[in-house]
């Protein structure tokens, strides 16, 4: 087999119920210039045997098997293998649609300013069980630039991790994933970024993201809120101290204590708060650990601060962008959603 020029690692682990499945999406691809490169981590049930029957049948399914180390080992050993130009990723209960591999190898070949490529996912869920999460999905579809994927990396996980493709270089210059008390795909996606890696998404839907409830996801506390907030803030802090012309003081859009808890997290790092701004006449005027709560029509002018707004409830986020824009505010210079 000549070198591919895509590879997509498939971690695997206890995925014999729904690994043929993707694997044959793969298969189905328009584009043929790839080779799957299929992990299985140690898996207890019937998965090594189903990946050496789909690679005795297919030379463009290579996989081995190591000792079970959990999803990140498995990744970076996928990701080690590779020969491909490109590197795409997947999961093993998810499905490529037949145009995915095709149209994020033309994003990235006609943008060699592009370091990574997503796409626009569908939820494979149960919209009726899972509303909260086919939202997500639903949102993470509206961000395609790669000015918007910046702007919002604070808000959510912009760029799902079952639907990216990268360039090598990328891996080489700015490292694979990484082990911590933290997702190592929003991780990974938040240092990238921080590095200046360009990215965009292919404004098509090119994968069904599934979402049973074995999903690590839902599961593992790495992947649980405080964990998300943990390296958000982390990350964040830096951003402002590179980007805030106010640096190290930010006012605070929400009063809330979910908002003061996750806006708390940036104390840590040296960030002071000038104020909380809220709409809610209960709250205003009253201080939070010595912190004034605002009536939100008084926010500064435009350039005498520099704002976060940390409500993440539904339609609220919209609404406070509204009001700044209107205010005159401009995201990323005068703001930065944080939730």
């Amino acid at each position: 087999m000549t070198t591919p020029k895509i590879t997509v690692t498939l971690p695997c682990y206890n995925c014999g119920d729904t690994v043929s499945q993707a694997l044959d999406s793969l298969l189905a691809q328009t584009s043929t210039d790839f080779e799957v490169v299929a992990v299985d981590d140690g898996s207890t049930d019937k998965t090594a045997g189903i990946l050496a029957e789909y690679a005795r049948r297919d030379s463009r399914i290579r996989t081995f098997t190591i000792e079970h180390g959990g999803v990140i080992a498995a990744a970076n050993a996928g990701i080690e293998a590779a020969k491909g130009q490109y590197i795409a990723r997947m999961d093993a209960d998810d499905e490529a649609l037949p145009n995915r591999l095709a149209a994020q190898t033309h994003l990235l070949d006609e943008n060699p300013d592009i370091g990574l490529a997503g796409c626009r996912v569908r939820f494979g869920g149960c919209r009726e069980k899972c509303r909260g999460y086919a939202h997500y999905v639903d949102w993470t579809n509206t961000v395609l630039t790669h000015e918007a994927i910046s702007l919002h990396r604070f808000v959510e996980f912009p760029v799902p991790n079952p639907s990216i493709m990268y360039r090598r270089e990328c891996i080489d210059k700015h490292g694979p994933y990484i082990d911590g008390d933290f997702p190592e795909d929003y991780e990974l996606l938040l240092r990238w970024l921080e590095a200046g890696v360009k990215m965009a998404k292919v404004d098509e839907e090119l994968l069904i993201w599934n979402d049973p409830p074995t999903r690590l996801s839902r599961n593992h506390p790495r992947y649980d809120v405080s964990a998300f907030y943990s390296i958000k803030t982390e990350y964040l802090a830096r951003w402002l101290a590179q980007n805030n012309p106010h640096h190290t003081t930010v006012h605070i859009l929400g009063s809330g204590r979910t908002t003061r808890k996750r806006a708390d997290l940036l104390l840590a790092h040296g960030i002071e708060f000038a104020a909380y701004y809220d709409v809610d006449p209960r709250k205003i005027g009253h201080r939070v650990n010595g912190v004034m709560v605002i009536d939100r029509n008084d926010i500064p002018p435009v350039g005498e601060g520099f704002c976060i707004p940390y409500v993440a409830s539904r339609g609220a986020r919209e609404d406070i962008a509204e009001f700044l824009k209107g205010r005159g505010y401009v995201l990323g210079r005068d703001y930065i959603p944080a939730a």
